[in-house]
């Protein structure tokens, strides 16, 4: 496997970690109904995990990092600067996980990558990038939908989408679906890797702008609810510390909760008590319209994302 960036150390260090002591990741299954899988739940090592791997970088300083990062499994890992055709040539399955700029400037337009991708699983974590524009990328043109990419001789692109708390690997991974779809083999594959570094969820890739709006840019919008949560607190006479840790906690508990399967709106009411605190502090937030806000924030970002 090659892979580069700090996402793809996160993704290889989940992979190291869960191939070293498969039983220390297993957790829960998570409710929901769109194709969801837990937060390291119990699987079987699928047919086809990599037994070597290859990060490949552009700085001495990235190499450093990379090292540090996974020093405890440095014996599994070589790290390669400047030489990403060598590793996709030496690799079965390749993770881009570079900055979108770096397809535009032609990091996949290397002369003899395109031999080197052939046959291969190539996902992609590259945000806003789809399918196609990976293949224009490296091909000058996109397959139509009914042709067999491997069979066209061509790698198999696969769009994922995690966010940044794939690096303490509490991910919330999108994985657009693929067509022609990917063989039983190649998607347990995909979806075991990626559920190395948190959840995953599988949806159309008509989706993935909303998806990326809500997992690609939510944590930037909860970070900023849980600042002014913690900012109310501090106004009150907590102390800073305190406040952040405890506005922090009290979010990530009714996340758990609502991955355990309550309701949002049934979660607030029965914390609510009528006449009670609760109940006017969320009579505050209804007349600020901070629903309607929230949900016109995320369609901002839908909007403004394919004009960027």
């Amino acid at each position: 496997m090659s892979t580069n960036g700090t996402l793809g150390i996160a993704i290889l260090s989940g992979i190291l970690n869960a191939i070293s002591s498969p039983s220390a990741h297993d957790s829960p299954s998570p409710s929901g109904t769109a194709t969801p899988t837990g937060n390291q739940e119990q699987q079987e090592i699928p047919t086809g995990v990599p037994s070597r791997f290859i990060a490949c970088v552009t700085r001495d300083a990235s190499a450093k990092r990379v090292k540090s990062a996974l020093s405890s499994h440095l014996s599994s890992i070589r790290i390669l600067r400047n030489q990403n055709l060598k590793g996709v040539q030496e690799a079965d399955v390749v993770i881009l996980g570079c900055k979108p700029k770096n397809l535009k400037d032609g990091i996949l337009r290397e002369k003899g990558m395109r031999d080197a991708l052939k046959g291969k699983l190539l996902i992609s974590i590259l945000a806003g990038t789809s399918v196609e524009s990976v293949e224009e990328n490296i091909y000058g043109s996109v397959l139509s939908a009914a042709k067999d990419p491997i069979a066209e001789g061509r790698c198999r692109v696969v769009r994922v989408m995690p966010n940044t708390a794939s690096l303490i690997r509490s991910s919330m991974t999108v994985i657009a679906d693929s067509t022609p779809p990917l063989s039983p083999t190649q998607s347990a594959l995909v979806t075991w890797i990626l559920s190395r570094i948190g959840r995953v969820v599988h949806l159309p890739p008509y989706m993935m702008d909303a998806a990326t709006a809500l997992c690609g840019s939510g944590p930037a919008f909860f970070a900023l609810m849980l600042e002014a949560m913690a900012d109310g607190a501090v106004a009150m006479g907590l102390p800073r510390a305190e406040a952040q840790t405890m506005a922090a906690q009290t979010m990530k508990g009714t996340a758990e909760m609502v991955l355990n399967g309550q309701h949002p709106a049934l979660l607030r009411e029965q914390v609510c008590t009528p006449g009670g605190c609760t109940a006017g502090g969320l009579q505050v937030l209804e007349d600020g319209k901070s629903h309607r806000r929230t949900v016109d924030d995320l369609h901002v970002v839908v909007v403004i994302r394919p004009v960027l």
